[in-house]
């Protein structure tokens, strides 16, 4: 079931445009959002949460649209942009404080069992955490509210292997309860560990928006990776 719907997205800058951007996102699939630098993932993940204001198309969520329903829906979504920049000399345990109230769905066991998982010590403030630990930090708030739909914006970004391994098998176990994880990531490997499905952008248009599987059967030459297929097809060297 589609349970986040991305339609027709438009957005103009002086030297780049995200044009016509649609694809979907299934409850209980992992979905990996892909694309060179620059691409547009950034620009569309803030399209789908309405941090940055599209020039045309729109997004649904639940059978909703964004636009008019936007506190309501963002109760049932946990997002994450990678870094934190608020509150950054408050301690961690006192901006969880402050966030919790915005949440009437925050669950107290999620967040003590994602605080000791991701190693993270409440005493000390954004400011003194690593750029690892500041990813760790906004996806344990994103993971603590139950959230049906995480939307993360290079998640991994800044963690090491084991941290990394770590947050996927995080993911496969939040598909398990039927969420649907969206997330950006330059380091294919991950995309090949986990994701059921997959949207490659390049120059701000989706090339394709299918299951990982339909992906690589169309695409892949043998012996080639995911990474291989990127490759190739960002240097306009077609399909296999």
């Amino acid at each position: 079931m589609s349970i986040v719907e991305v339609r027709g997205l438009v957005k103009k800058y002086p030297s780049f445009e995200l044009k016509e951007v649609s694809f979907t996102v299934d409850a209980g699939r992992i979905t990996g959002f892909i694309g060179r630098n620059g691409a547009g993932k950034t620009t569309t993940i803030k399209s789908m949460l309405n941090l940055v204001h599209p020039d045309g198309g729109e997004v649904i969520y639940f059978g909703k649209p964004l636009m008019g329903n936007e506190t309501e829906i963002k109760k049932h979504i946990g997002y994450s942009t990678g870094v934190v920049n608020w509150y950054p000399r408050k301690k961690i345990r006192d901006i969880v404080d402050i966030v919790k109230r915005f949440y009437d769905t925050w669950d107290d066991e999620a967040y003590k069992k994602y605080l000791a998982m991701f190693r993270l010590d409440e005493s000390k403030t954004p400011l003194e955490l690593s750029e690892g630990m500041k990813v760790k930090f906004n996806l344990l708030v994103a993971l603590s509210h139950r959230a049906e739909v995480l939307i993360l914006d290079e998640p991994t970004s800044g963690l090491d292997p084991f941290s990394r391994n770590e947050l996927l098998e995080v993911f496969e176990d939040l598909k398990k309860d039927g969420v649907a994880v969206f997330f950006s990531t330059h380091i294919i490997s991950d995309i090949e560990k986990c994701a059921d499905d997959i949207v490659y952008i390049s120059g701000g248009r989706i090339v394709a928006a299918v299951p990982k599987a339909d992906f690589i059967e169309k695409h892949a030459a043998p012996g080639e990776t995911l990474e291989d297929i990127m490759l190739r097809m960002e240097r306009g060297e077609g399909n296999a």
